[in-house]
């Protein structure tokens, strides 16, 4: 299995720092992002392998299955969702969801995920 299937990927300002393989959600502005920090964020997507610093530019993939970092246990198939650094995590119900896990695994691992942005019921 390919673990890296990018469909698209976007330009955008960060409105602060973004670390690797994070999620994104909308900024404050047009055309601006900044690092997931909630499970209740509006998930927009996941960022590259290259780092932003606040004001620089950051590649976000909306769509594709692609490599992001895991903050907990996380079973393939399951919904994920941020937690507080921007990390993968298994939603619940009323969170939103990014994607699906495509591969098991543990807090720090680089998973691979499938985006199919959502919210939980």
């Amino acid at each position: 299995m390919s673990r890296n299937i990018p469909a698209l990927t976007l330009n955008y300002t960060a409105e602060g720092a973004i670390a690797t393989r994070r999620l994104v959600k909308h900024g404050s502005a047009d055309g601006t992002v900044a690092q997931a920090s909630a499970n209740t964020d509006t998930l927009l997507g996941v960022s590259t392998d290259i780092p932003a610093e606040a004001g620089g530019r950051v590649d976000v993939i909306r769509e594709g299955i692609v490599p992001v970092l895991y903050g907990g246990t996380v079973t393939r198939g399951q919904p994920l969702t941020a937690d507080a650094q921007g990390r993968a995590v298994a939603a619940s119900s009323g969170q939103q969801v990014v994607g699906f896990a495509e591969v098991s695994g543990v807090e720090g691992d680089i998973g691979v995920i499938h985006l199919q942005r959502s919210a939980l019921s």
